[in-house]
């Protein structure tokens, strides 16, 4: 009854190449002449890390992207704009030149460049090469050099070049045939230099601008021009004697000051010419018919934009490119037809032809949750859809018993899917894949795994969806038919993705993390979800009326502090009270004055101990916690209760993130932290609610895969760790361990494992660089197996190309091998700390899978309802206590078999918190 639907293929969506102009919208015929643009890679990098707010633009793992994306925004704006059929970009290098080697103070006394554009270079060389946009230099040469070479060829070509350049010495290459963009403000004002524009401002002719920066010389060269010598005395005399060389010859004929200043320094001016003075014959590595403008590699672009996190720059990078379909796509993947069976007869004949068949729920919010509505089964070449409003029980019993089977399954969102199946009465069983999971495994670093996403990336094939996707959750106001067709749509990209995945599992040695973690993971993640965890309405609205009267009474102090009112959320309004009115030091500078984030705060509050800097902090906690308990309060459910949401795919390392709401946030040893905690209570009915958590499990991994004798051997006889290494490290009894020690060494335990430096070290615990570095050293002369594996991993990480956990979950880490320092350090830091939280991740799943089956074999009445970090949270039926904390200690401790136990501590209590220790 329904119409095939074609799906729309990527590949059909690039426009063709030719030697012609080919970007989507130049609207040039293949006869036109080609156009070249040119850019001076770090001239207009350094305006975009200029132009863009450094602190809006960091990703998650604290690399700064300013520069980045400027310079990408910037260049996608002039390809629309300019419409260029070849681009190219030209890069210095930190190599001496030619010029540096004749004149030693050539482009010295620059200031110094700022920390955070540091690895950007090298960052928006890897875009461009995900955009097919060839990058040249040159050891020993300029990128100016580069670009005069270019548009010299372009130009013997009979082409039109635009070079984008913020040098001046770039005015001298302007001809009828080459333009100069030159930047007036940032990278937005970006105008034309033409001939005449040139003239113009210096009363000289392009040809001839070399000769007067010579003479008036360059700043940002470091060029020192003659002195008493302006743009027009210099422009008088070049246009005088025709040129540089005219005036040489005519140096007596100018007389006064000026021309003995002249005769003076005519050697300085000779060196200036020689070196402003572009090179135009350069032998080049890219061919100029090398530059023409192509598509950009999609997958190249999707992996480096989602570690970028440049999710608006990505949409505007292929809509420039071209999104329009072609009368063949689809050819390749076409959605089978699909039928809406209404007899349990019909559907059992279907289901009889063995198979891979992938399942699509749809669902409406019915009460307080999802229930599925219908169910479309989509095989490679048929699909059936059973639409739950309306199927008699015969039909319903069909496909439940099918669903149940172990017949093999494939579905996008599995948990989703269960859960919208339970509360139905229905279960899922037999499902060999969730390629939202499968996609995740293979590229745990992507920022999506909606399925129209995995599509574009993995099938080159994009497709429209009327439903919600990720859920496929009904809009009511869309037909049946339309519902149905999308569901089967889903299913069939889904059975597509499973089918290109499977090999790519294998390969990256993750199908056996899929097949016994995962996918049994989700079913146990499902079950917590719909269950949720009580809360006190009670203690939630005394907790918000304390923060909100916290919160007020700050603002007063702080008022009173300055002695009038100001906006304590307005980052320009503290300016001005801190800098100006206080005169209080001034913090980093940014774009828009002086930062007040925390951390600068905090360091400003120590430094000075101003009241006012103490109430605004105060200030910030409690409206942090007041907005915290609010989130808490929206996300009751009508059944009393908070229903948080697991997701597997988010964290790199395989750790669980909660959210809507999340609970992982909320301060683990502030007393106010344990008071949010303490409004999550036990169901009436229940016994109480029982927390276990892992000792130091961190640690332990550490122990484990360094194989260290000392930390085993502490564990091993049960010693307190960080009491034992202090003895070792200090020299000392364990007796003899101050609190003071224990700290330190607790603190550096933790942080060599993240990469923490010396520098790091002395500023956490606020000691000299000299004694953290002596810690250090002190450290691992007694612990050389830890010393050892951290080495190693990194070592071995360089030559895999990824880290793994115990469990063989993989982190693939192409910076190890950067040139750049910045992003080396950075995969260097992920490479020491994946596989310790990554196998943490491992275990503690390991753990739940575990405590879930044994309450299911025992069929006991107590739930596991939360995961938070390393902790588990259940609720236990009255006469249920014991066994369960018999099983729990079991099961956690027995979830990884390491060179040391698995210590497993318990509390319990009415309320999270009570139940906490």
């Amino acid at each position: 009854m329904m119409t095939r639907l074609a799906l729309v293929s990527e590949s059909a969506k690039t426009a063709p190449q030719s030697n012609a102009p080919t970007t989507p919208e130049s609207g040039l015929s293949e006869d036109a002449t080609p156009r070249l643009l040119v850019i001076d890679g770090h001239s207009m990098a350094f305006r975009a890390f200029y132009a863009m707010p450094v602190d809006k633009f960091v990703t998650q793992a604290g690399q700064h992207t300013n520069a980045v994306h400027g310079f990408t925004a910037m260049l996608l704006t002039m390809i629309k704009e300019r419409k260029p059929s070849h681009v190219v970009v030209a890069f210095d290098l930190d190599t001496p030149t030619f010029r540096s080697l004749e004149y030693t103070e050539y482009k010295a006394g620059r200031n110094k460049t700022p920390e955070e554009f540091y690895g950007q270079i090298d960052l928006i060389i890897k875009v461009m090469a995900a955009m097919n946009i060839p990058t040249i230099s040159v050891d020993g040469f300029e990128a100016d050099d580069i670009i005069a070479t270019l548009a010299a060829q372009g130009e013997a070509a009979g082409w039109d070049v635009l070079v984008v350049s913020g040098d001046r010495d770039a005015f001298q290459l302007i001809t009828d045939k080459v333009s100069v963009l030159y930047p007036t403000k940032g990278i937005s004002a970006i105008p034309p230099m033409d001939a005449a524009s040139v003239e113009a401002k210096y009363f000289v002719p392009p040809n001839r601008y070399s000769d007067l920066a010579a003479l008036v010389g360059e700043t940002a060269d470091n060029l020192p021009g003659v002195p008493g010598v302006g743009p027009k005395t210099a422009a008088k005399w070049i246009n005088q004697y025709g040129g540089l060389e005219g005036i040489l010859e005519n140096l007596d004929a100018i007389g006064g000051k000026v021309g003995e200043s002249l005769r003076a320094h005519v050697d300085d001016v000779k060196r200036n010419r020689r070196l402003n003075h572009l090179l135009r014959d350069m032998e080049l590595p890219v061919p100029l018919e090398q530059t023409l403008l192509q598509a950009p590699d999609r997958d190249a672009v999707e992996e480096l934009f989602d570690s970028l996190e440049f999710n608006q720059l990505r949409k505007r990078l292929f809509d420039l490119f071209g999104e329009a379909e072609t009368d063949d796509a689809g050819e390749a993947h076409q959605v089978p037809a699909h039928r809406v069976v209404t007899e349990a007869a019909a559907l059992q004949a279907w289901l009889a032809v063995d198979g891979v068949c992938a399942v699509d729920v749809l669902s409406e919010k019915l009460g307080l949750a999802h229930e599925a509505v219908g169910v479309a089964l989509v095989r490679a070449d048929s699909a059936v859809v059973v639409d739950l409003r309306t199927a008699d029980e015969a039909l319903e019993s069909a496909l439940a018993s099918w669903l149940a089977s172990d017949a093999t399954k494939v579905v996008h969102e599995y948990k989703e899917a269960l859960k919208a199946l339970s509360v139905r009465g229905l279960s899922l069983a037999g499902v060999q894949d969730d390629t939202s999971l499968s996609g995740y495994l293979i590229q745990p670093d992507r920022r999506s795994y909606e399925l129209a996403e995995l599509s574009k990336v993995h099938l080159k094939v994009g497709f429209e969806d009327s439903v919600q996707e990720s859920s496929g959750q009904l809009d009511l106001g869309l037909s049946e038919d339309t519902s149905f067709a999308d569901a089967v749509q889903r299913g069939y990209v889904a059975l597509l993705l499973s089918e290109h995945f499977a090999p790519l599992l294998v390969e990256r040695g993750a199908a056996v993390l899929l097949r016994e973690l995962e996918l049994p993971l989700a079913a146990v993640l499902a079950q917590m979800e719909l269950t949720g965890i009580a809360i006190s309405q009670e203690r939630l609205a005394v907790l918000l009326a304390d923060f909100t009267a916290a919160m007020n009474a700050a603002q007063a102090a702080a008022f009173a502090a300055i002695g009038h009112e100001v906006n304590l959320g307005s980052p320009k309004q503290l300016q001005e009270v801190l800098f100006e009115e206080l005169g209080l030091p001034k913090t980093k500078k940014i774009k828009t004055g002086y930062t007040t984030d925390a951390a600068s705060l905090k360091a400003l509050l120590e430094k000075t101990g101003h009241e006012f800097l103490a109430q605004l902090m105060a200030h910030r906690e409690a409206s942090k916690l007041k907005q915290m308990v609010e989130t808490l309060k929206k996300s009751v459910a009508e059944d009393g209760r908070i229903h948080t949401t697991y997701a597997q795919n988010v964290a790199a390392t395989g750790r669980l993130s909660s959210n809507n709401p999340n609970l992982q946030n909320i301060p683990v040893r502030t007393e106010e932290g344990r008071r949010v905690r303490d409004i999550l209570v036990v169901s009436e009915g229940y016994e109480c609610l029982l927390a276990a958590d892992y000792s130091q499990i961190e640690m332990r991994i550490m122990a484990h895969l360094s194989g260290d004798a000392g930390l085993i051997q502490a564990y091993a006889e049960g010693e307190d760790l960080h009491r034992y290494v202090g003895s070792h490290v200090f020299g000392v009894a364990p007796a003899d361990v101050t609190s003071a020690m224990r700290s330190k060494v607790k603190a550096m335990s933790y942080g060599l494992a993240y990469g923490l430096t010396s520098f790091g070290l002395s500023k956490q615990l606020e000691i000299s660089v000299d004694e953290a570095r002596t810690l250090v050293k002190d450290y691992f002369d007694r612990f050389g197996g830890v010393r050892d594996y951290l080495r190693g991993v990194v070592e071995q990480a360089r030559v895999d190309g990824y880290t793994s956990t115990i469990e063989g979950r993989r982190r693939y880490l192409p910076d190890l091998s950067s040139a750049d320092r910045q992003l080396r350090e950075l995969a260097e830091r992920i490479a020491l700390n994946s596989p310790i939280q990554g196998s943490a991740a491992d275990i503690i799943k390991h753990a739940m899978l575990g405590v879930a089956g044994e309450l299911q074999r025992q069929d006991l009445k107590s739930r596991m309802l939360l995961q938070v970090h390393d902790e588990l949270i259940l609720e236990i039926w009255p006469g249920e206590l014991e066994t369960v904390k018999a099983l729990v200690v079991e099961q956690m401790g027995s979830a990884a078999d390491l060179l040391v136990p698995l210590e497993v501590q318990l509390g319990l209590g009415a309320s999270w918190n009570d139940a906490g220790h």
